[in-house]
């Protein structure tokens, strides 16, 4: 399918200021959209708070505003720009946030402003914990024993029943900014607390621990036609306990034989059709190597600081591809060098 004519205008949202588990990798992934949806036609409304950023040079996009990322001046640039549409996935959390919100708010129905790339449903399924747990109980794709709470009296509750450690997941959140691993009832006051307020829906998931485990990602992307395309296997060299983005890591896998990663893949297929994201998402999972067992342990549902790895590790651009996908094109549409198109991709 050729790129979209019912917009004309597309509001791009930056990640903001650098900060622990949000830094370069999003002003990367935001310039590469940038000049994606200008190479198509499209005209760019960027809005970021950080002027320190390639995507906010001049002639990066046509308007820029450096203002604040709240859904107060999101709202009042809407209504002064109105774009056609709105792509939330390439901006980090804090992008995927906001545009969350401004949907909850009535602000997009309310300028008919159109999602592309990730839409609000599938936003909730990939972030909200609940919503994300429910669609893989219907996959059949395992998880850690977990259940989701809202005060830290429950998380107390969830974790006696489980037994220490646990680990604490806040929903909406990134870096594992607010969570972390919590080996008695005083930590999990502590941290249960602290996540809570962190997280956009007042929500953390507590789990049970996998600490020890190979932890293993891939980075899929998928276009409009459900044509799907594996751009990179990760497998980290640290264990479980030590956060993606802190954690040595190899590109292949080198040591997971390949019967698990053709499992692992055709998991992260069903996941990502599920979930119904146009373009890049990263999907992680913890491996007992001593049972065999696997559990999705999340998935990103946007650019994250393991897509900007691939993307170097591989050559293969996947914010850029992320926003040709997001402006209409599909994989068959894209040249590849090596097997004519891009949806004939393999990783190497």
């Amino acid at each position: 399918m050729p790129r979209r004519n019912d917009i004309k205008k597309v509001l791009i949202i930056g990640s903001g200021p650098i900060i622990i588990g949000q830094a370069c990798e999003f002003d990367y992934s935001g310039t590469q959209a940038c000049k994606a949806l200008r190479a198509l036609g499209y005209e760019i409304v960027l809005v970021n708070s950080n002027p320190a950023t390639i995507m906010t040079d001049p002639g990066m996009a046509d308007i820029t505003y450096i203002e604040p990322l709240t859904l107060n001046v999101l709202s009042d640039i809407i209504a002064l720009e109105r774009p056609d549409a709105l792509l939330p996935n390439l901006g980090g959390q804090s992008a995927l946030n906001l545009s969350s919100e401004l949907a909850q708010a009535g602000v997009l129905k309310k300028y008919g402003v159109k999602v592309i790339g990730v839409n609000i449903d599938a936003i909730k399924r990939g972030e909200d914990r609940t919503a994300f747990k429910e669609t893989m109980n219907r996959l059949g794709i395992e998880m850690p024993d977990s259940q989701t709470v809202n005060t830290v009296e429950d998380a107390k509750k969830v974790a006696a029943k489980l037994g220490y450690p646990v680990v604490i997941r806040p929903a909406y959140t990134m870096g594992g900014t607010g969570g972390g691993l919590v080996y008695n009832v005083e930590e999990l006051s502590t941290i249960a607390a602290r996540g809570l307020s962190e997280s956009l829906v007042n929500q953390v998931l507590v789990e049970e621990s996998v600490l020890g485990w190979e932890e293993l990602e891939l980075e899929v992307v998928r276009d409009a036609k459900n044509q799907m395309i594996t751009v990179c296997f990760i497998e980290n060299v640290d264990a479980m306990g030590v956060h993606t983005g802190d954690s040595y890591c190899t590109a292949p896998m080198l040591t997971i034989d390949e019967k698990l990663q053709k499992r692992l893949q055709k998991y992260s297929y069903d996941i990502v059709e599920a979930i119904e994201v146009i373009g890049g998402t990263n999907i992680q999972f913890a491996h007992d190597p001593k049972t065999g067992r696997v559990v999705v342990i999340e998935i990103n549902p946007r650019t994250s600081r393991s897509s900007a790895l691939a993307s170097k590790a591989t050559g293969f651009p996947i914010a850029l591809v992320s926003a040709m996908l997001a402006g209409g094109l599909t994989m068959d549409e894209i040249p590849y060098w090596r097997s004519g198109t891009l949806e004939k991709y393999t990783p190497s």
